[in-house]
């Protein structure tokens, strides 16, 4: 029997120490006064555990080296996660988008399950315990060094720190540090699912108004390299919201990229045209300014407005043709310039980490540290929203945690 040390008790750490602990004595450490603190704050303190999705789509939804992960996936799929938590006494629901809660709604719930099985297959875990180094000899570790100088020696070590986002659950980079000291080659670290700065001084103005049903491009070189359709945010740096936080993984800081936002995605050009030409009838005596109040969120129009560059006191009846076609233009080509990402600390996820080329995928071992393995969002691997990434944490961390 090996003794199996896994470092982080997040999602990751925690199926690795239960699927470990099947044939192993595990110590799970945590650096945190509990564990799964980052679960509490998913899906808006409501865990968001996995999605319904055939396991075949999951791919779809994986930008980060979604091959990698064939393996892991396949191994414990969506549907055992939902059996595991079922046959734990947890009843799940399915919401929009296919994602899977619990049905109380409460992430404790899902974490307190976790906890029984970790206590029912006899994991140790030490809480309130940070790593600051590790001891390697002839390409195997020998033994962790705790904050607190003490010696935890073992077998086998998975880590499962996480990346860089949420730190205050405890994700500081610990592992990816512990990984370059060992050799591992750390990919470029950015944030993703993360809301996007934008240029124009203006944009505070908007701050608080949301859109439905609007289409978010993100544009390179005039060319479209993502497109989506949702919901989006204005803030006083920018906008947010699902459309953006996705979008956002496409974002390069270092190119310059800009959003191309279409407001009226369901009309085409010349419908459009129609359209506000049945409100300029229709208010045909009014000013400018004032004409627009049946096609537009108000919050939205002082804006439109002065990028049509119409004067705004100029009557709606005296409004040329090339003036109206311009203004379809703003509306549904209104571009906004990217001036990069909020920080990794406000990101959902992590983009980056140890490099897979020195991972088995097969087994989630390290090339280059014979007793070393990884699991979850601190290797090179991260999804969109809708309970991808939890279940890639869970399929990583079981298959780590097997092939011990």
């Amino acid at each position: 029997m090996k003794k199996v040390i896994v470092i982080g008790g997040g999602p990751a750490g925690i199926m690795a120490a239960m699927a470990a602990a099947e044939k192993n004595k595990v110590i799970l450490i945590e650096r945190n006064e509990k564990l799964g603190k980052k679960l509490y704050i998913t899906g808006k303190g409501r865990c968001n555990v996995t999605n319904n999705k055939d396991i075949s789509e999951f791919f779809d939804y994986i930008p980060g080296n979604p091959e990698f992960l064939y393996s892991s996936l396949y191994t414990y799929t969506n549907f055992d996660v939902m059996n595991y938590f079922e046959n734990m006494g947890i009843r799940l629901k399915v919401e929009r988008g296919d994602r899977v809660f619990p049905k109380s709604d409460k992430s404790s719930d899902i974490i307190n399950a976790l906890k029984r099985s970790l206590e029912n297959k006899n994991v140790e875990i030490m809480l309130n315990t940070r790593i600051s180094s590790i001891n390697i000899e002839n390409g195997n570790i020998k033994s962790l060094v705790t904050d607190e100088k003490n010696i935890i020696k073992g077998d086998h070590f998975i880590i499962c720190t996480g990346g860089l986002s949420y730190p205050q659950t405890g994700s500081t980079g610990d592992g990816l540090d512990f990984a370059r000291e060992a050799g591992h080659n750390i990919t470029e670290i950015k944030p993703s699912l993360v809301p996007i700065e934008i240029n124009e001084d203006w944009i505070s103005n908007l701050q608080g108004l949301s859109l439905r049903n609007v289409e978010l491009s993100i544009m390179k070189k005039n060319k479209i390299i993502y497109r989506d359709f949702g919901e989006m945010l204005f803030t006083h740096y920018g906008i947010s919201g699902p459309i953006v936080l996705k979008a956002s993984r496409m974002v390069n800081e270092k190119e310059n990229m800009s959003v191309l936002v279409n407001l009226k995605p369901a009309l085409k050009r010349d419908e459009l045209d129609k359209r506000i030409q049945r409100d300029f009838t229709k208010f045909s005596n009014k000013d400018f300014k004032n004409s627009l109040n049946e096609l537009l969120p108000q919050k939205l129009i002082n804006t439109i407005v002065n990028l049509s560059g119409i004067d705004e006191n100029k009557k709606v009846n005296s409004i040329t043709r090339e003036e109206r076609k311009n203004l379809v233009d703003i509306i549904q080509k209104f571009t906004l310039s990217i001036k990069g990402l909020r920080d990794i600390k406000e990101a959902i996820v992590t983009s980056g980490g140890v490099d897979i080329k020195e991972i088995d995928p097969s087994t989630l071992r390290s090339r280059i540290i014979n007793n070393m393995s990884f699991a979850g969002e601190v290797m090179d691997v991260d999804a969109y929203t809708g309970g991808y990434n939890i279940q890639i944490a869970f399929s990583t961390g079981y298959l780590a945690g097997k092939s011990v």
